[in-house]
């Protein structure tokens, strides 16, 4: 089986690894990089507990080959959190006890913040007002958010207080107070 080096800069640090041309990024990250962050759910992209952001846009790594990654930059949930600080979204989660299990929460926080990115530059969903001016920042209301999280299941039922924890971020209120509760 053919096997090539993989350059790769994973939560800040870059990363080689030797692959197999059909590893994916999530078998890459958790079995040769020993980054557990990204979870495997169902190993089909259907559930999103592998998302991560790869140049600052959500991926499902169980869908990507780790050689088309080469070069670029993966940060996963562990990633964000900066110098002992979690980043708004992981704190506005456990705030809002977003989380039951946690299995799915890695990929819910990659999603949030690449969802969060995606709607400042624009980008529409399939909820999105019809005639919204392009590019211009859209507007996060409870339906929004539901959309564009529905790619990341939860098991345990935990969407009202993740999609609770989201609004806080956009309204900026995440971590004061107990975020609004």
């Amino acid at each position: 089986m053919p096997e090539t080096d993989v350059t790769l800069t994973v939560d800040g640090l870059s990363r080689t690894v030797t692959v197999d041309t059909r590893t994916t990024l999530l078998d890459a990250l958790r079995e040769r990089l020993g980054v557990t962050s990204p979870k495997k759910g169902c190993d089909h992209g259907q559930c999103g507990a592998c998302t991560v952001l790869v140049d600052g846009r959500r991926a499902l790594s169980c869908l990507s080959l780790v050689v088309a990654q080469r070069g670029r930059e993966v940060v996963t949930a562990t990633g964000l959190e900066r110098s002992g600080t979690l980043h708004p979204v992981q704190q506005a989660i456990v705030d809002r006890d977003g989380l039951q299990c946690g299995y799915c929460t890695p990929g819910q926080v990659c999603s949030a913040v690449g969802m969060l990115e995606e709607a400042e530059a624009g980008h529409p969903s399939h909820v999105t007002a019809a005639g919204s001016a392009p590019d211009a920042p859209v507007e996060l209301d409870d339906e929004e958010i539901r959309e564009r999280m529905s790619g990341n299941l939860c098991r345990c039922g935990a969407y009202v207080n993740i999609v609770a924890a989201i609004r806080d971020v956009v309204h900026g209120s995440a971590g004061a107070d107990g975020a609004g509760r």
